[in-house]
């Protein structure tokens, strides 16, 4: 069985070894909660830049060929109503990444990735705090769950949440109850405090970082048991989409 059908609960948690190497080509990987093996996914084929039991850490470059869910007949989900965004049906696409890529950090255990988004010059724009299922692992992927809501983190501390609509949405349409709701925020909050202390991952020099030059650009696993030529490949967001991963 490969990880394509590998239920996240079934996956060995985050931060066990064996631990992936600098330079490693993994999937991360986002469901939705009901997912069931068959259903859409969204890959980003990414390179480690660190691994331990503490934290995984890895690189999206900028025209990465990933995969998304699709509307049915083949459009972004943002493009369908609001009122049907975490109901109307999907399929598999595909996509490839914009920007000037980003850096991952997904601390062990935590309930959040934090992104960092840098211009094409190499300055920094913001930190991501993308709320999610802490990772579990099956092969060289690493499974997660978005949680909708979102923080957005400035170089000067200040900082914001996203998709707090969305998030109301989703409790409307049955994708989570007012209870999970109501621990996104408290989530949302926890990490807003290590923001405002500056505490890791934010303080941790991750800002000055930058990628190998001679890194390829890794591209989609093998063996994807989709038909992906039935759809053009679109451009994907360059940050992320709560609709998107899920």
């Amino acid at each position: 069985m490969t990880w394509w059908s590998i239920p996240a609960a079934d996956a060995r948690p985050a931060g066990t070894e064996p631990f992936w190497l600098l330079g490693e080509h993994i999937w991360w990987v986002y469901r939705n909660p009901a997912w069931q093996p068959g259903g859409p996914q969204t890959v980003h084929p990414m390179t480690v830049v660190h691994d331990d039991a503490d934290a995984l850490v890895a690189w999206l470059a900028g025209e990465t060929p990933v995969l998304v869910p699709r509307l049915a007949d083949g459009g972004s989900l943002r493009e369908g109503p609001a009122r049907t965004m975490f109901t109307a049906p999907r399929i598999q696409g595909r996509g490839i990444w914009q920007g000037a890529g980003t850096l991952r950090i997904s601390p062990t255990g935590a309930p959040w990735s934090v992104w960092v988004f840098w211009t094409p010059a190499g300055k920094l724009i913001d930190y991501y705090v993308n709320l999610e299922d802490p990772h579990r692992r099956a092969g060289h992927a690493s499974l997660t769950s978005d949680h909708v809501l979102d923080v957005v983190v400035q170089p000067d501390r200040q900082h914001r949440r996203k998709d707090v609509d969305e998030l109301a949405e989703a409790v409307r349409q049955g994708r989570y109850t007012a209870e999970q709701a109501a621990g996104f925020e408290r989530d949302a909050a926890a990490a807003e405090a290590i923001a405002e202390a500056w505490g890791s991952p934010f303080g941790d020099g991750w800002d000055s970082w930058r990628p190998d030059p001679s890194w390829p650009v890794p591209p989609l696993p093998e063996g994807v048991p989709f038909d992906l030529d039935v759809l053009d490949p679109p451009a994907a967001d360059p940050a992320p989409d709560a609709a998107a991963t899920s």
